[in-house]
């Protein structure tokens, strides 16, 4: 053939062509048109789409032929029954003489059969019509002015997505997912009913509010249980709920299923939130049941606490005792009626004669299994989303009522085109009651306001499954009223009464006096329970530290609070104070012996010879000695503190300047009886008691000082010993304190000197030799109260201190006194002046 022939045929073929598509309808359904399976035309028509049935059959593809029909199974009853509902409002509108006067609604209801891809089909068929061809251009308004649905979020999302771009209004009354609250994304969204938002708040809340700490998670994977979930585990992480696993599965992957099963089984966590569509709730039960896996409280959401269908034979014994949160319910006159009689008999026209005639209509025939549920009552008083899907009903028709400017006197106006986006932005501003009292209004969302019932399953007197309202959560109300719960009414699982049975945690309560610590690589549910450190409290259950005492605070035993430490001090009552008391006491009393014998006998000759007037003087400052260690046992206070150190240093000088009087007599009357010698004239009874006050006023002077520079005081040493307070007396100036102690140290060693040096002194009676012992004792004491004093710890302090003392004064005492007493009382035949004199 020649390519002229060629071509001009070409040409032909071409022009035949063209002709023929400018003959055809322009504008043509690719496929099979969509049938609603349930319809009725009106002047505007309502959209709907439900999973009437549950499961759905794909066909093989092969990819060589036409993929055929896909098949739906397993009737689900709550679905229909939302179908029946809706024409059950719809016809009550038209019936309506207040509301669409003159206008009649008709509707197109699709089942999905639970599928998104079934969704896909019934959102065009919505849009488009059910009709092969609609003529030479495809643009126009849409079958429908409004949809109704769908009950599940991820096939409502599909729905919305699709209708968005045309501005197509959709009312969900049971897609709750939180994703849809978007405006940018889903400007034509409206639901009856509240975003998951609140629930998920109020899931938290309710496990918190048993004090359920330690929980695991199960949701759908799907955009309404995962957005679901993600919520409540922000809730509950802001409430101190740990959860030990968080596990998702779809409705078409048995195998994820199963191990969601086992991750239950295996789990320490006794309470599970359940974040479930109805189906992958109705899975789970299955294999739960079937595993034996019982004794788990569960936590529901609204998509499945109360769905009839999950009532089974053995379904109370995986769900009994379930606590979760249901959609208010709502009883409207006349709904039960229609549900179980009029829509068989008018709308889906197939009673009783006709099903047993030849000639049964086209509802009977292709939905045999549907009508098995002819007659079936038992699930109407659980009705909860019919009343949500009267109200998007309602919603839609007064949104259409302002429209087209009805009135009760002059109707609609007929002749008012009303498109989709009308009725999008009339719903924005609808706000009405219906006859049963509830208002209805969208907010900014376009979703409800937040109301839910809390309900719980419990087994009736019959054995029947009961949904047993025992509180509910208002989101509109103030907070600390929004929940409120009956917890005397509860059931739970097993049949306990008690909650406290289902106290579930990880770790047990930390109780007062001990902090947690998390254990390494678990949640900050798991923890041990340490006891606060010494000094340390903690007066709360499970805090998570402990804060220590006050300066003048020490914990107690069980380090749930702080008490005043114990303060101590060298006090009478002790026994240690007891015995230094004795002491002191009993040196009193043999100084006013001595001071007594020595008063007796003042005219003897051993009297006279050892300077009585020294003697007396003596024996008096040796009694202020004694004394002064008084003041040293006792709670210290800033008149004690400084009594007790300035006394102490001014009566001991008074003692050894006494002491130092008498070896300078003793030193210048031996050297009085050398011939030509007139030193005594210079040290005579003036002269000693000048420089006994002399010495004396040196240490005056140096204590005025010290408590006029920086005084003793009294001091809390709480340095020492953490758990109690050390009373003492601080020594304010230590160069004061070491002046004072310094000077009698210097008299008591220049007193031994001289009385070293005239201990050989030809005498019957020298008192020098008694003096050198009084002074080797007091300077051996306190040589040794130096290291003593400065290491000994609290209390003990001030007895090392007292006991130098004690111990130098009786040292003095016997030393010099001893001797003297012994002849005065056994030996008078010595206490002569022959005697003294050395001439017997």
């Amino acid at each position: 053939m020649s390519p002229v022939i060629t071509g001009l045929a070409l040409v032909v073929l071409l022009v035949v062509f063209v002709a023929a598509e400018e003959e055809a309808p322009i504008c043509q359904i690719l496929g099979s048109p969509e049938s609603p399976l349930l319809s009725k035309e009106g002047d505007v028509m309502i959209g709907g789409a439900f999973s009437i049935h549950s499961k759905i059959t794909q066909p093989p593809l092969s990819f060589t032929e036409k993929p055929t029909r896909l098949t739906c199974s397993s009737v689900n009853l709550r679905e229909f029954r939302f179908a029946q509902t809706m024409i059950f409002a719809i016809e009550e509108i038209n019936k309506s003489d207040f509301l669409l006067p003159n206008v009649s609604i008709g509707y197109r209801i699709y089942d999905n059969c639970g599928s998104t891809l079934s969704s896909m089909r019934a959102v065009m068929a919505l849009i488009n019509g059910d009709e092969w061809t609609v003529g030479k251009s495809c643009s126009g308004q849409s079958a429908v002015h409004a949809i109704i649905g769908e009950s599940e979020s991820s096939s409502t999302i599909v729905l919305s997505r699709t209708t968005g771009p045309f501005q197509i209004p959709v009312i969900s009354h049971s897609a709750t997912c939180e994703c849809l609250s978007s405006r940018k994304e889903y400007p034509s969204f409206f639901r009856t009913i509240a975003s998951d938002l609140y629930q998920s708040q109020a899931l938290a809340q309710l496990v918190k509010h048993f004090g359920w700490t330690w929980v695991g998670a199960v949701n759908s994977d799907s955009d309404y249980g995962n957005n679901g979930m993600a919520i409540f585990l922000a809730a509950a992480q802001e409430e101190g709920v740990c959860v030990e696993y968080t596990e998702k599965f779809h409705r078409a992957e048995p195998e994820k299923l199963m191990k969601v099963v086992e991750v239950i089984r295996k789990s320490t966590a006794r309470v599970i939130v359940g974040f479930l569509a109805h189906v992958e709730m109705n899975n789970l039960l299955e294999q739960l049941s079937l595993h034996n896996i019982t004794g788990r409280q569960f936590i529901g959401v609204e998509a499945w606490i109360t769905a009839d269908s999950l009532v089974t034979p053995t379904s109370f014994s995986v769900l009994g005792g379930s606590l979760g949160f249901a959609v208010q319910k709502a009883n409207i006159s006349g709904l039960n009626d229609f549900l179980i009689k009029d829509f068989w008999e008018r709308d889906f026209k197939c009673n009783e004669a006709n099903r047993d005639s030849m000639t049964e209509t086209a509802p009977c025939k292709e939905n045999q299994n549907v009508i098995e549920l002819k007659d079936y009552n038992d699930d109407v008083t659980e009705l909860r989303y019919s009343s949500n899907i009267y109200k998007a009903i309602y919603a839609v028709a007064y949104s259409l009522h302002s429209i087209l400017k009805c009135s009760y006197s002059q109707g609609c106006d007929k002749m008012v085109e009303v498109t989709p986006r009308q009725v999008v932005e009339a719903l924005k501003q609808v706000n009405f009651t219906i006859k049963n009292g509830d208002q209805v209004w969208f907010d900014s969302t376009g979703a409800a306001v937040a109301r839910y019932e809390v309900v719980n399953w419990q087994r009736g007197s019959a054995g029947l499954v009961n949904f047993k309202p025992v509180g509910y959560y208002d989101a509109s109300l103030p907070p600390g009223q929004k929940f409120v719960l009956k917890t005397e009414a509860i059931m739970w699982p097993g049949g306990n009464t008690e909650a406290n049975m289902l106290r579930f945690m990880c770790s047990e309560s930390c109780r007062p006096g001990t902090h947690k610590v998390l254990q390494k690589g678990k949640p900050v549910c798991c923890y041990d329970c340490i006891p606060c450190a010494e000094g340390e409290i903690s007066n709360i259950t499970d805090s998570n530290g402990c804060k220590k005492c006050p300066e003048e605070y020490w914990s107690n035993q069980n380090r749930d609070a702080c008490i005043l430490k114990n303060v101590e001090f060298l006090s009478f009552t002790e026994v240690m104070g007891k015995i230094l008391v004795f002491f002191t006491l009993f040196g009193l009393l043999l100084t006013l012996i001595v001071a007594t014998l020595f008063l007796i006998n003042k005219d003897t000759p051993l009297v006279k010879a050892n300077n009585s007037e020294l003697s007396f003087l003596l024996l008096f400052s040796l009694t202020l000695c004694f004394l002064c260690s008084l003041t040293f046992i006792g709670r210290p206070s800033k008149w004690s503190c400084m009594l007790r150190h300035t006394a102490f240093g001014i009566t001991f000088v008074l003692c050894i300047s006494c002491i130092l009087g008498k070896t300078i007599v003793v030193l210048m009357a031996f050297r009085a009886t050398l011939p030509g010698s007139n030193v005594m004239k210079w040290f005579g009874p003036a002269q000693q008691r000048l420089s006994v006050l002399a010495f004396t006023f040196i240490q005056v002077l140096i204590c005025i000082l010290w408590l006029t520079i920086n005084p003793p005081f009294p001091f809390k040493n709480m340095s020492h010993y953490k758990e109690k307070i050390i009373l003492e007396c601080a020594l304010g100036s230590a160069i004061g304190f070491w002046a004072v102690l310094g000077y009698i140290g210097l008299l008591a060693m220049l007193c031994f000197v001289l009385a070293f040096l005239a201990r050989k002194l030809p005498d019957n009676f020298n008192e020098a030799k008694f003096i050198t012992f009084s002074m080797l004792i007091f300077c051996a004491v306190w040589i040794t109260f130096i290291p003593a004093y400065v290491s000994s710890p609290w209390k003990f302090t001030v007895a090392v201190e007292i006991f130098a003392i004690l111990a130098s004064s009786y040292g003095i005492l016997f030393c010099i006194f001893a001797p003297k007493c012994f002849i005065i009382v056994h030996k008078p035949e010595l206490n002569t002046k022959k005697h003294l004199m050395g001439k017997t």
